[in-house]
């Protein structure tokens, strides 16, 4: 069936669950699509992020996973989160751009990867009358955040995304990466134990704000996938 759109108003596809976007999706309704991509664009920016490292890397692996998601919707069954099974899906993607590049590939349920190399990036200075203004500091402390993550060992790094700056619960994250949900307690804890080693009292003030999604990349990734749908 070709893509089409209902004439739906833009609030009742803000009221409408996830499950009942699903079925239209299913049935070819490209606006309940672009609804289910700007409801859960950032949790799976943040998730193929954590794996890929890289903005545009992460913008083409997304639009991909969105394709993906797309042909296969009919066969979402609503006894599961589509958000959890759309982090699969942009897992599988990210995993395999990174397979395909030659890159290490770490399994997210697998060991973990030597931690040698989590020393500390340069700190800011100590003394508060050298302190930017807030809104500034909090900007320098977001990247300085980011630049942490991006080094945490590869099998805590996504379990912090999805805990940490996605606020996922442990049994989302679980379900979502499947492991134990032992083992995500276990990893939370340990990359907040290695963030804090660099970071100490600033990581509340910046983990909200990590890999900010503005509108403008939220519109783009919207745009660029529903020019790309059959």
């Amino acid at each position: 069936m070709p893509p089409t759109a209902l004439p739906l108003t833009a609030d009742a596809d803000a009221k409408a669950s996830d499950a009942e976007l699903a079925a239209r999706a299913a049935q070819g309704d490209t606006q309940a699509f672009a609804r289910i991509m700007r409801r859960h664009n950032q949790l799976l920016f943040r998730t193929a992020r954590s794996i890929l490292h890289s903005d545009a890397d992460t913008e083409d692996a997304l639009q991909d996973a969105y394709l993906r998601a797309w042909r296969a919707i009919g066969g979402f069954r609503d006894e599961a989160k589509l958000s959890t099974w759309l982090v699969r899906i942009v897992i599988n993607e990210a995993l395999g751009r990174l397979r395909r590049r030659g890159a290490q590939v770490i399994p997210l349920d697998g060991g973990v990867a030597s931690e040698d190399d989590d020393a500390p990036d340069t700190q800011l200075a100590d003394d508060p009358d050298r302190q930017p203004e807030r809104l500034a500091m909090r900007e320098d402390l977001r990247r300085l955040m980011e630049r942490r993550i991006d080094r945490l060992p590869d099998a805590y790094r996504t379990v912090f995304v999805l805990r940490a700056v996605q606020e996922l619960s442990v049994g989302e994250t679980a379900e979502a990466l499947q492991l134990p949900e032992a083992t995500v307690r276990l990893r939370f804890f340990r990359a907040r134990s290695l963030l804090r080693d660099s970071l100490s009292r600033d990581l509340d003030l910046a983990t909200g704000d990590a890999f900010a999604f503005d509108g403008a990349r939220c519109d783009r990734i919207v745009a660029r996938v529903l020019a790309a749908l059959p």
